[in-house]
């Protein structure tokens, strides 16, 4: 059964991320292990406005299976910037803001490591324990709003993000890539915010919440 608390908590905290204007992040890496680097980043804000989007050039070259994923291959990052070339900058641009990620966990860790292989200082909210009042997680609000209870793992069942964009209705456009994958996120936590998700049984759990608070 849909735990109804929960689901209003998401939609709040959908709504609270769209009212300050939170920044989402998107990045792209050159795999999954603590090894992993940055090869592409994307910031936006909630109106949509892109603050950052820039290929990456890691320290090596970036390996097939992931190349397979993203398509960003070592000769479109010959001539990119380095993280260090962006590392002040990207610090400033979150420095003080509320940041949301489809999958907080990786993505922020991914940074922290391809920052520290530079020598260089993630901006605290990022680094090892992660700061739930700044740095927030959209894929795990989205579990708990879609509510599909998984047996096995003893949580809502997490969606992947394009999964999450069609059941929406968000257009699915540039999957894989930074800044696609942040305006995918955006158009999901704009319907989270609504309160009237798409999933067939959320949508009758929904109508049945007529005192349901949305922004």
């Amino acid at each position: 059964m849909r735990d109804h608390a929960a689901a209003d908590a998401a939609v709040e905290r959908a709504c609270a991320w769209l009212a300050t204007n939170a920044l989402i992040l998107d990045t792209e890496t050159t795999g999954l292990d603590d090894d992993a680097e940055v090869v592409e980043l994307a910031v936006i804000d909630c109106a949509g406005t892109v603050l950052l989007d820039t290929l990456v050039r890691p320290s090596g070259p970036v390996p097939a299976e992931a190349a397979a994923i993203h398509g960003i291959t070592d000769a479109m990052l010959a001539d990119a910037p380095t993280w260090s070339d962006i590392h002040d900058r990207f610090c400033d641009l979150v420095e003080g803001r509320q940041v949301v990620i489809y999958s907080r966990e990786f993505d922020a860790r991914v940074i922290s490591q391809t920052a520290r292989r530079y020598g260089l200082q993630a901006p605290q909210c990022f680094d090892l324990a992660l700061d739930d009042s700044t740095v927030h997680c959209a894929m795990q609000a989205y579990a708990e709003l879609h509510g599909e209870w998984s047996e096995e793992k003893g949580r809502y069942r997490w969606q992947k993000l394009s999964t999450a964009a069609q059941q929406q209705g968000v257009r699915v456009e540039n999957a894989h890539r930074a800044l696609g994958d942040c305006l995918m996120t955006l158009g999901v936590v704009r319907a989270m915010a609504s309160g009237n998700i798409s999933h067939p049984v959320g949508r009758i759990a929904l109508r049945e919440r007529s005192t349901r608070r949305t922004c």
